[in-house]
């Protein structure tokens, strides 16, 4: 499968809802990490994104607006030892403390399941980057909208290549209820520049819904991370 560009991707679609995408610069020196939201209620969109110590989290913009902090403050992005974990909720923590105690990315993702958020029961997905680059993805979500049953996919990508990688999201578009995301994380391609790759992913996003974006590229030499934040609120 040829690698898309975002652009054609994510501009004709209204609502992706969450985004994570890892993958390689086209020089096949450094990992990508994407990930972004975006929000159709209030609450949703009363949001940034901040570093703080091994990663960064989300927080309310306006303080005053914030009504149900459960599913929308959290550490989208912790970085423990080599690995970097990226996620659309809490169960950033959940992946991290068991990689401390020696355990896996699935073994961690196996205790948890969809957002409790009927009737969307918005999936829960993860990514995983190594120091040499190679990652992982998972998607947890209903099967078909059913809330007693849980689906886990895990994707395994051992040997990224250069200028490619892999997105995967939420939803498949804007609905009532919202339809969950379908099918293999798809390919897309990457760029050399951070700034470039940044601007380029943020205007893709629904201008009306984006929400924050954060990009990383981490050196596979070096180890060195650089990253970009981009708010929709300032």
């Amino acid at each position: 499968m040829a690698a898309l560009d975002l652009s054609s991707y994510l501009s004709g679609n209204t609502y992706p809802g969450r985004g994570v995408g890892l993958g390689l610069t086209p020089d096949g020196k450094k990992s990508v990490v994407v990930y972004f939201i975006m929000g159709r209620s209030v609450n949703s969109r009363n949001r940034v994104f901040e570093t703080c110590g091994d990663g960064i989290r989300t927080r309310a913009f306006d303080e005053s607006k914030l009504t149900d902090p459960s599913l929308i403050i959290y550490h989208p992005v912790r970085v423990f030892g080599g690995d970097l974990v990226v996620t659309n909720g809490d169960q950033t923590d959940t992946i991290v403390d068991f990689l401390k105690s020696g355990g896996s990315f699935e073994a961690a993702l196996n205790t948890r399941t969809f957002e409790p958020d009927a009737p969307n029961y918005t999936p829960r997905i993860s990514g995983i980057l190594a120091a040499d680059g190679a990652y992982k993805l998972s998607i947890l979500k209903s099967a078909g909208g059913n809330p007693d049953s849980v689906q886990r996919f895990y994707y395994t990508y051992g040997q990224p290549v250069a200028g490619e990688g892999h997105l995967i999201h939420t939803y498949n578009g804007d609905g009532d209820p919202i339809p969950s995301f379908t099918g293999e994380p798809e390919c897309f391609r990457t760029e050399e520049d951070i700034d470039s790759f940044s601007e380029h992913v943020w205007s893709c996003l629904n201008t009306d819904n984006r929400v924050s974006l954060y990009v990383c590229y981490r050196d596979l030499s070096a180890g060195e991370m650089e990253t970009r934040i981009i708010n929709k609120n300032h």
